[in-house]
């Protein structure tokens, strides 16, 4: 990796085209995946590849609350609606009901989006596919070299029948897209900072103020961009729903330390301020006054070795008791595509890896007993 590739960033993000918030809704969503540590990244000769299904998803997450909004958050220059709008709006009319971005995103991670509605989501994923393999793939680097798809690559695939649609059948069925290797080891390394709030968000931001004519603030603006689809409300019913497990079991351990506890606090082992993951297997039961050491410190690689057994013991009770939902969440979330099967081994040894990303890639701080 040389400086050219990361004055080529910086010129992509200042001078490529700025006519919608495409742009940034790619670049953003390849970092975020990126700094996930996302366990479907593969390495294929000099180029690292992703399943598109991923970004799909990004953007979703990114658009629902801009496009859900009462404010009117312009995302593109000359024109009214995106290229998906109208497929976008009439799926968030449908979840006002039904609980909303949050009820969509869980529908979509766990339960599976509900029959009636998987035909209009189909057509707005697959909308979504298109236009960002035809537009900001298609264009990003031309402020480098004249050549479309000069960065990106794009592999397309037809989608199989799915009795279950939820976020597998994206990953499994959009194709896969691919960057060379040097840009992968920059947003690697700098994803954070080209991410945060001076950089890709905040001149989202800055984009739909001066496209409202200055009649929105950039605060505003993000708020609505930054919002998550996870509220402290599903914290606390996951929590409860752990908890309720546990009950059953009689004794509780302590995962740091061992020792038997009554009172304890379910701790977010990858702290929900570093990752915003509220999976079942991200949850474990841990003594209050090591909670509070933790805080927001990564456990070490050593420490989740030295804890593997306990940490299993906890795994085996969450999928004896929520079996579908365990397995989906880990599958996604460290498995990518290993076999379910070995999700004890391939499970710890992911789990190991982005502990040890978040410390020495990151730079967040390492913690042990």
């Amino acid at each position: 990796m040389n400086n050219e590739v990361f004055y080529n960033i910086s010129k992509i993000i200042e001078r490529d085209s700025k006519s919608t918030t495409y742009k940034y809704a790619l670049l953003r969503g390849v970092i975020d995946i990126i700094q996930d540590n996302s366990p479907y990244i593969t390495f294929v000769e000099n180029r690292i590849q992703i399943p598109t299904g991923l970004l799909v998803e990004k953007w979703l997450l990114y658009y629902y609350p801009i496009l859900q909004s009462q404010t009117s958050i312009p995302q593109i220059n000359g024109e009214i609606n995106l290229a998906f709008s109208s497929q976008f709006s009439k799926l968030i009319l449908d979840y006002e009901d039904r609980g909303g971005f949050s009820a969509f995103y869980n529908d979509l991670k766990n339960k599976g989006i509900p029959k009636d509605l998987q035909s209009e989501f189909l057509e707005l994923t697959k909308k979504l596919r298109d236009t960002i393999t035809k537009m900001p793939m298609k264009y990003i680097g031309r402020s480098i070299s004249n050549d479309f798809y000069s960065i990106f690559n794009y592999e397309s695939q037809r989608l199989k029948r799915y009795s279950n649609i939820d976020i597998e059948t994206l990953i499994k069925g959009y194709g896969t897209f691919s960057i060379p290797l040097e840009y992968y080891e920059a947003f690697k390394i700098l994803g954070s900072f080209i991410n945060g709030q001076d950089s890709i968000l905040f001149k989202w931001a800055q984009f739909s103020v001066n496209a409202s004519g200055n009649n929105l603030s950039v605060d505003k603006v993000l708020n609505e961009v930054l919002k998550s689809p996870i509220t402290e409300r599903n914290i606390a019913e996951s929590k409860k729903l752990y908890k309720d497990i546990l009950k059953k079991e009689g004794k509780v351990f302590c995962v740091w330390t061992g020792r038997s506890i009554s009172n304890y606090d379910i701790d977010h082992l990858i702290p929900f301020s570093v990752w915003k993951n509220n999976d079942l297997w991200n949850l474990l039961p841990s003594d209050s006054r090591i909670n509070n050491q933790k805080r927001d410190k990564i456990p070490t690689p050593e420490i989740i070795e030295r804890q593997k057994n306990l940490i299993l013991d906890y795994w085996g009770i969450i999928f004896e008791s929520q079996s579908k939902r365990f397995q989906k969440e880990i599958q996604v979330a460290l498995l990518g595509n290993h076999s379910f099967s070995s999700w004890k081994n391939i499970g710890i040894y992911q789990l190991q890896n982005s502990c040890n990303y978040l410390i020495e890639n990151r730079g967040f701080e390492g913690w042990k007993i």
